[in-house]
């Protein structure tokens, strides 16, 4: 058991749980990610590391509610425990001193780039970044997010803070003044990881994204998280989750993304109606 010792809202629908997990802190790297079920009839889902405290002994998870097992993950407690916690699991992040970065995030894909982009920064780089999101109340983390940014850009779909626009757009705006940049490191929607790989790839700079399918074990063994990279088949979960972006093969993945949809609303709506189930964790 793992037990919830803080929990935070950090925009609706997004929380953050600080989990007591000594071992799995111990040996976090910036990149990894665990797998989780909350309780005996729960679903496993990969989450990725946001942060860890090693001295502490806690990992941070940050989600957002989108289906069955994410909502009932956002009704536990403070106190409350996660019945399975395996990790950490998948390659760490490349992390070197490149030179200049841009670091992209987008929605909830700020969570998994923060850890990411300090880690880059503390091994020097110039780290230029861009957050997004739909609106001002959904922009998550963009204090952390300075701190360890030379210059921070943040855009929201409606204007309402930042620029209006995408990250995209504010990343072609960049590159067409500047395209002396080593690296780019972008997670988020895939859509949005896709245009960001397309947009780099005339200006021939290294485009890192970080793909999270459908697993199940995460150990390679099932092949629920099997993706095209290069005309290889490689399971993100082991091989991954990062990968050049340039050689995803976005069509395959976005269309095995879509494979459990109908499953996924039908799940959602017996939760919706109060048919979910009652877990023991909670009171």
């Amino acid at each position: 058991m793992f037990k919830i010792i803080k929990k935070k809202i950090l925009a609706p629908a997004i929380k953050q749980f600080d989990v007591e997990a000594k071992a799995i802190a111990a040996k976090a790297e910036p990149g990894q990610f665990v797998i989780l079920r909350i309780d005996e009839k729960g679903e496993r889902i990969p989450l990725t590391i946001a942060d860890f405290d090693r001295e502490k002994g806690y990992i941070s998870l940050i989600f957002q509610e989108v289906g069955r097992s994410t909502l009932e993950m956002g009704e536990m407690n403070e106190g409350d425990s996660i019945l399975d916690l395996v990790g950490p699991l998948g390659k760490a992040s490349h992390v070197e001193n490149f030179g200049r970065v841009i670091c992209i995030g987008g929605g909830v894909g700020v969570a998994p780039i923060y850890p990411i982009n300090r880690a880059l920064k503390q091994a020097g780089n110039h780290i230029s970044s861009i957050i997004g999101a739909r609106n001002q109340e959904s922009l998550i983390l963009t204090q952390e997010m300075q701190k360890y940014s030379d210059e921070l850009y943040i855009v929201t779909d409606d204007g309402s803070g930042g620029e209006k626009g995408f990250v995209t757009d504010q990343l072609k705006e960049i590159l067409t003044k500047d395209a002396g940049y080593d690296l780019i490191v972008t997670i988020g929607p895939l859509p949005m990881m896709q245009a960001v790989s397309e947009l780099t790839a005339p200006f021939n700079i290294k485009t890192i994204v970080s793909l999270n399918p459908i697993m199940v074990d995460g150990t390679g063994m099932c092949g629920g998280c099997r993706v095209q990279v290069g005309n290889e088949n490689k399971f993100a979960c082991v091989d991954g989750p990062e990968f050049d972006g340039h050689q995803v093969d976005w069509q395959n993945v976005i269309q095995r993304s879509r494979i459990f949809k109908h499953q996924e609303k039908t799940s959602l709506g017996i939760h919706q109606s109060g048919g979910g189930c009652q877990c023991k964790t909670r009171k």
